[in-house]
């Protein structure tokens, strides 16, 4: 199973003009089956659609605001770390937020999000049936309308304070993974794209990674290339231009995860500097759905060597996986006679942080960031929350 995802995946990344390179079982066999399937996959993505579209199936509002974030691609598009930023973002201007996540692969983007955010009047809300959930929580926090306080331009670190214990209640819902999630109605679209890897081959799901056309885009009100700070200026400009052929209108803004620190996989708590990386040895594990991202933020933090060992997104790590670990880890202390350690992601950990301790012998360290806005031509971070703010002050009387 894990060598035909793989292969379903390099499929995804190999545009037509290079299938000549994909070996002949996949050109003869797999090929034609995937595009079939994704032939299937368009026709039940447009039924969908039209039956929400009609109302032949219900679409729930809620009481409050509702921020999505999501994407058109599978995997690497820095979703849930935007998630965490707008839920930042919204705490400082004095608004409480409720996250509603599925809970997908073990909980580990809901996990990763309740360590990042206890300090803050975030609530997290986990459960396929996100209404249901959102309902749950709004019986017993109760919920208001935060327009006034986001119109008042935020409020002082001193009545911060005062605000998080006189109100608990909800005033903006962010829907993580939400731009396929037809049945809930959203005020404010955000969609994120990954510079490093677009598109891929620009085919539906399976033949490709798309969750939808590309004309989605159209249904956006922002959108974010993430991994802004691993391409050139030149390839962030088609991509822009790509997004602007869709809809020239869309605000588009660029953001990039940032290393802050360190944790060892027994103690989340003990926060370790980055600085620690310098003069080792570094083997990166990962199951994410952009494994180059995270190891070139690895090599920039400035190891004396990295390498690395992925696994395909979502991939629980196994003692069979911890065999390879071990083998590789060896590999690289012999070859460039340094100490090796290992790094892996957040999402990593979070998704089974036991099995990591059977390699107690070794030293497992996990890679905490957090996202950035970058700066990039006439896009800054200040024009990002004022624009969040004001597509947020515009939305329809709700509370």
């Amino acid at each position: 199973m894990e060598r035909l995802k793989r292969a379903v995946i390099r499929i995804a990344g190999t545009p037509d003009s290079r299938i000549s390179d994909l070996p002949l079982l996949h050109r003869s066999f797999l090929l034609p089956f995937l595009s079939f399937a994704s032939s299937l996959y368009r026709l039940a993505l447009s039924l969908r659609r039209r039956l929400y579209l009609s109302g032949l199936i219900r679409r729930h509002r809620l009481p409050v605001p509702v921020i999505s974030v999501g994407n058109v691609t599978w995997g690497g598009t820095g979703k849930t770390p935007m998630v965490e930023y707008i839920a930042r973002f919204l705490d400082d201007s004095g608004v409480s937020s409720l996250i509603l996540t599925r809970g997908y692969a073990g909980g580990d983007e809901a996990k990763m999000l309740q360590r990042h955010l206890l300090q803050t009047s975030a609530r997290i809300g986990i459960g396929a049936n996100r209404t249901a959930t959102a309902a749950s929580v709004f019986d017993k926090y109760g919920y208001t309308d935060p327009r006034g306080i986001l119109k008042a331009d935020g409020i002082s670190p001193e009545s911060k304070f005062v605000f998080r214990h006189q109100n608990e209640k909800v005033g903006v819902v962010l829907l993580d993974d939400g731009m396929q999630h037809w049945s809930l109605l959203r005020d404010v679209e955000i969609v994120m794209l990954n510079s490093l890897t677009p598109w891929g081959n620009t085919y539906l799901i399976p033949r490709g990674p798309l969750r939808e056309p590309l004309s989605a885009l159209g249904r956006a009100d922002i959108a974010v290339l993430h991994n802004a700070d691993m391409v050139s200026a030149m390839q962030l400009k088609v991509i822009e231009s790509t997004v602007r052929n869709i809809c020239a209108t869309l605000p588009i803004f660029f953001s990039r995860l940032v290393p802050s620190h360190l944790f060892v996989v027994t103690n989340p708590r003990l926060r370790l500097p980055l600085s620690l990386l310098k003069d080792v040895a570094v083997l990166c594990v990962s199951s994410i759905g952009s494994p180059d991202a995270f190891s070139q933020a690895v090599r920039e933090i400035g190891p004396l060597h990295v390498d690395r060992l992925a696994f395909i997104d979502h991939h629980f790590i196994q003692s069979n996986d911890i065999q390879l670990i071990r083998e590789k880890v060896r590999e690289l202390a012999t070859q460039y006679n340094y100490e090796t350690v290992i790094v892996v992601t957040e999402k990593d950990y979070d998704r089974d942080p036991n099995i990591f301790k059977e390699m107690d012998d070794l030293k497992v360290w996990v890679l905490c960031s957090s996202m950035q806005m970058m700066p990039f031509e006439a896009q800054k971070e200040e024009d990002f929350r004022r624009k969040m703010k004001e597509l947020l002050v515009r939305c329809r009387n709700t509370a």
